[in-house]
């Protein structure tokens, strides 16, 4: 299996020279299984890039949501392979409090977008999962999904194939002051033993208590989660889109010291668009 990240920002695109190391494009994660499967978290402006790379291809594309904010989703208009003749796109929506399951299409509709999702030669389907199915198969991966601690709900994503286990975590406040969809014993039975959790570390202690409740998590926390798994990769995602690359670097370098301290072998590293990992 092959991770790439295509977006790695929250929130909203981060365009200019102070932010080019880590990339500004919003929520975009590509999976290539060895047998040729691609599997797709989330459609944010990173979707835009790895769809001209897939362009090439002709394979099935899997398509796993989170939510429907639109950092998530708002990349997908431009997602070139929507436009291809036949090609088979399948798209789970995030279970989300308000069950909006088709907004990544309805966003391309109306006064939203000029291109109506109606006219899209590709073979697009819609796959709701009923919330009581917790696990299900693409082809020779096992996706399992856990409700995530956001405004509005959403779904996480642990997905094992190839023999290795990638948790995507994102947009996951840890420790919410609204009533928890999964607290924090759960997380860490969700990604136990993952080879790396990408999740979601958009604030610094620095940010709190005026961002407390926006559904993100303090860098630190993230790194307490990675710890209690056991982990062996922690990737800090969905940087915010005032970081720039030097303020992200110095967050990689403090959650860094925080493994040092606690002397255990936990890789650490700011997720940046275009770095991709064997696993």
């Amino acid at each position: 299996m092959r991770l790439t990240f295509y977006g790695v920002r929250g929130s909203i695109p981060a365009p200019g020279p102070e932010y080019v190391k880590y990339g500004g494009n919003t929520a975009c994660v590509h999976l290539r299984l060895n047998d040729g499967t691609d599997i797709i978290l989330d459609a944010g402006t990173g979707i835009k890039k790895l769809g001209q790379d897939l362009l090439s291809t002709n394979s099935d594309i899997h398509l796993l949501l989170t939510h429907n904010h639109w950092d998530h989703i708002q990349g997908f208009p431009f997602f070139a392979p929507i436009y291809q003749p036949g090609r088979n796109i399948h798209i789970t929506p995030g279970l989300t409090t308000l069950n909006e399951y088709d907004a990544i299409l309805q966003q391309m509709t109306g006064s939203y977008f000029p291109v109506h999702h109606k006219t899209l030669q590709s073979n697009i389907q819609l796959k709701p999962i009923d919330a009581k199915t917790s696990s299900w198969t693409i082809n020779g991966a096992t996706i399992y999904r856990h409700p995530m601690n956001h405004p509005g709900s959403g779904s996480s994503y642990v997905i094992e194939a190839d023999g290795a286990k990638v948790a995507y975590i994102t947009d996951n406040e840890l420790y919410p002051p609204y009533r928890k969809e999964t607290d924090f014993l759960q997380w860490v039975e969700f990604a136990m033993s993952a080879d790396i959790v990408i999740h979601d570390a958009q604030y610094m202690l620095s940010d709190m208590p005026a961002k407390s409740g926006w559904g993100h998590s303090v860098a630190e926390e993230a790194v307490k989660l990675a710890l209690a798994c056991r982990t062996k990769r922690l990737a800090l995602y969905s940087h915010d889109h005032i970081r720039t690359d030097d303020d992200i670097a110095a967050i990689e370098t403090h959650c860094q010291e925080v493994i040092q301290i606690a002397e255990d072998r936990l890789e650490v590293f700011a997720a940046a668009e275009g770095m991709s990992i064997d696993l």
